[in-house]
């Protein structure tokens, strides 16, 4: 027995979504569907009411790169002829904003780390004392210390601890647009601590981020 001869014997969507155990909605479609030969009926698509300004919200997130948030377009939205619920309007733009940054993004990928590749370096300033700070970038090891400038002999001697302290030598030195990474005396004084002072930098290389506007 099946939902289609219960129906036939008992008559009514209740009587058999009762003995079947679901709704009579859900037995009012299969009996419409087995009438019209075993086809679904078509589905009529309902109309969004926020439909009327979604060229107006995608207008607004393409001038604005995205920025722009719901409260602040839902006033010209209104004024447009949107009588919709906030919720809603939320929906529309954060459905726009996901459509915008698959046409437009910047196509930028998560850096992917490889042991002992990296590890990256910077400077702080915490109440006037300098900070030196160094990430292995795979295993996100720390290295901190504190110091009274940022001189590059100041950097190298903080890589020679850190190297001695994390008991290795990275492939590669990343530094954060750091202008001593940039300029010749950086490299000058890396070729002499490398050469004289700490062995373990031979064969390291240096290299800085590059921003993009």
């Amino acid at each position: 027995m099946d939902i289609i001869s219960t129906y036939q014997q008992v008559g009514s969507y209740r009587g058999t979504a009762a003995i079947w155990g679901t709704t009579p909605k859900t037995v009012k479609r299969v009996i419409t569907r087995a009438e019209a030969g075993g086809t679904a009926a078509p589905r009529v698509r309902r109309v969004r009411n926020y439909e009327s300004v979604a060229g107006l919200v995608a207008a607004k997130i393409a001038s604005t790169r995205g920025r722009i948030s719901a409260k602040r377009l839902l006033p010209a939205a209104r004024a447009a002829g949107f009588s919709g619920s906030a919720r809603n309007f939320r929906r529309l733009v954060a459905a726009a904003k996901v459509a915008w940054r698959r046409e437009d993004h910047r196509g930028r990928r998560p850096a992917v780390w490889a042991p002992g590749e990296y590890l990256v370096i910077d400077w702080g300033n915490l109440g006037g004392v300098k900070v030196f700070c160094a990430v292995l970038a795979w295993s996100r090891v720390r290295f901190v210390r504190f110091a009274a400038d940022e001189q590059a002999t100041t950097t190298m001697g903080m890589l020679a601890e850190c190297f001695e302290t994390i008991g290795g030598v990275p492939t590669k030195v990343l530094a954060d647009r750091m202008g001593a990474s940039r300029a010749a005396w950086w490299r000058t004084s890396w070729s002499s601590a490398g050469s004289a002072s700490s062995p373990r930098m031979r064969g390291v290389r240096t290299c800085s981020c590059t921003c993009r506007s």
